[in-house]
């Protein structure tokens, strides 16, 4: 990487820097500047019977590069919208790319990287016999997580957050378990570019980095801002 020719914040965009990260164990670090609001949700879930915990938070590059490649590579299994697995190696260089960005987004595009967005669950919904997923089933009806999802929807905003993958809109899959921080998330948002995702693609060691790069635009227009926009209410909610 080129790290050290992109300003600092670029380097946070693109997941390069974790200087805005407040870490709540050794696993699980979110945007310091988002915590009161994520504790505060987490007392509101409790007394409501949830126990309201991150599944993943902060992520940054070399994470999302290594979970990208074992992807591509086969090493790690790449579901469909239905849930059900592909053979990947029956699929087009750009088809096996399109694939993945239904659930993985590129390193350097994920969201993962500012801190703002966590994915959700309550694992005192599960049962003795059960592990989380993070499969869109378990937070459907019949799925463990359905209750907390229907709280969520109710009351997250109430908090700063909203669901950036709410529907399907032909890019990123539906992700109910996906939270994201409003009032940071959508500055970051608006100050991230095809430019930047193409710079740091391109200094990286990404599988199918050419095919990536020919196909940049589109990937950018479909998977990265074809997303669910917060209101103006949240975005001006100020976190204390």
């Amino acid at each position: 990487m080129t790290a050290n020719k992109l300003t600092k914040n670029q380097l946070l965009l693109t997941g390069q820097s974790s200087d805005h990260i407040v870490w709540i164990n050794e696993r699980i670090g979110i945007h310091q500047k988002m915590l009161n609001a994520w504790r505060n949700m987490q007392d509101a879930a409790k007394k409501a019977g949830f126990d309201l915990q991150i599944a993943s938070g902060f992520r940054n590059f070399e994470r999302q590069l290594t979970l990208w490649n074992n992807k591509y590579s086969g090493k790690t299994m790449v579901k469909d919208r239905n849930n059900h697995p592909l053979d990947l190696t029956q699929y087009s260089e750009i088809e096996r790319i399109n694939a993945i960005l239904v659930f993985s987004a590129l390193p350097s595009a994920s969201r993962h990287h500012w801190g703002t967005d966590i994915d959700v669950y309550a694992p005192n919904l599960l049962s003795s016999d059960q592990s989380l997923q993070l499969e869109p089933w378990e937070y459907q009806k019949k799925g463990p997580f359905y209750p907390l999802s229907l709280w969520l929807q109710a009351h997250c905003s109430e908090y700063g957050f909203y669901f950036p993958y709410d529907i399907d809109r032909g890019g990123v899959a539906v992700e109910p378990w996906h939270l994201s921080y409003a009032p940071l998330a959508y500055s970051f948002q608006q100050q991230f570019s095809l430019a930047l995702l193409c710079s740091t693609i391109a200094n990286s060691n990404i599988l199918a980095k050419d095919c990536i790069l020919e196909n940049c635009s589109n990937i950018y227009e479909d998977f990265i801002i074809n997303i669910n926009c917060p209101t103006t209410k949240l975005i001006e909610k100020y976190y204390e």
